[in-house]
């Protein structure tokens, strides 16, 4: 596969999605998904859209957020999620994009992370470099954690499940003794293409779609940074976490996370 033409042709179709995109600010909720979670009627169009238009332009599968489709362990496939921080999104904050990641064989081996508020594009095919705005960016510099901004994933302090929200609270404790930068900034897709521009030093999601983090593990590997889980396990598409960051950043909030103990004990 020619990884630059994909891009090149997914980054035009990206392109189209920016009107509706912008246009739909402030969306109502169309679809009540699990939890307190919801599409709008944007996610639902935006995604229509961009599947039909990368399957006949690349041949190639796609599997959204809303609708599914291509399974994500096939030998080559799309993963979309049509608006990343839908509740940013419909409440009118600029904190949202669209992020498109393709996988070969369960690894991701180009991303693309449209951030249309702010007018900033990301692009990375294995290899890097990563690519903003049609400029390619210099490498990721190796920051010490005390020094850099770190995004977090939002989260209630009752919730259960893999993650508990007091073991969540116990993280943001322990890793704000290291840095007190710690930002929440609602979309999974924007920490970590922010990772690989080098605005925050690490980030942490705690959740498991494959469609929050294809295209910013992409971004962040080609920038010359590290994406495994919370127990620095390699990313995949089957991992239940994302810890992304420079190489030391990242060996440190690894520290961190292993000496604050296991999710099970909270």
């Amino acid at each position: 596969m020619d990884l630059d033409a994909l891009v090149e042709k997914a980054s035009a179709i990206l392109d189209d999605a920016t009107e509706p995109f912008l246009a739909g600010h402030r969306a109502d909720s169309a679809v009540q998904k699990k939890g307190n979670d919801f599409a709008t009627d944007v996610d639902l169009a935006i995604e229509r859209q961009v599947v039909a238009a990368l399957s006949e332009a690349t041949g190639i599968g796609v599997h959204g957020e809303e609708f599914g489709g291509t399974d994500v362990d096939s030998e080559w496939v799309w993963v979309l999620d049509p608006v990343d921080g839908t509740f940013n999104y419909a409440a009118g904050s600029p904190m949202a994009g669209i992020l498109l990641g393709l996988l070969h064989r369960g690894d991701p081996v180009a991303g693309l992370t449209w951030l249309p508020f702010v007018d900033q594009r990301y692009t990375a095919v294995t290899g890097g470099p990563l690519v903003k705005n049609g400029v390619a960016q210099p490498p990721l510099a190796d920051v010490d954690l005390a020094d850099a901004l770190i995004g977090a994933g939002s989260f209630s302090a009752d919730a259960r499940g893999r993650f508990p929200g007091r073991y969540r609270i116990a993280v943001l404790e322990n890793l704000s003794r290291v840095s007190s930068r710690l930002r929440m900034h609602g979309s999974t897709g924007l920490d970590l293409a922010y990772v690989a521009d080098g605005v925050l030093g690490g980030s942490i999601s705690f959740g498991g779609h494959v469609w929050d983090h294809a295209a910013g593990v992409a971004l962040v590997r080609a920038a010359g940074g590290v994406v495994t889980d919370v127990r620095g396990d390699p990313w995949t598409p089957a991992s239940d976490s994302a810890l992304a960051a420079g190489p030391r950043a990242h060996a440190e909030i690894l520290e961190v996370l292993r000496a604050t103990g296991r999710p099970e004990d909270y």
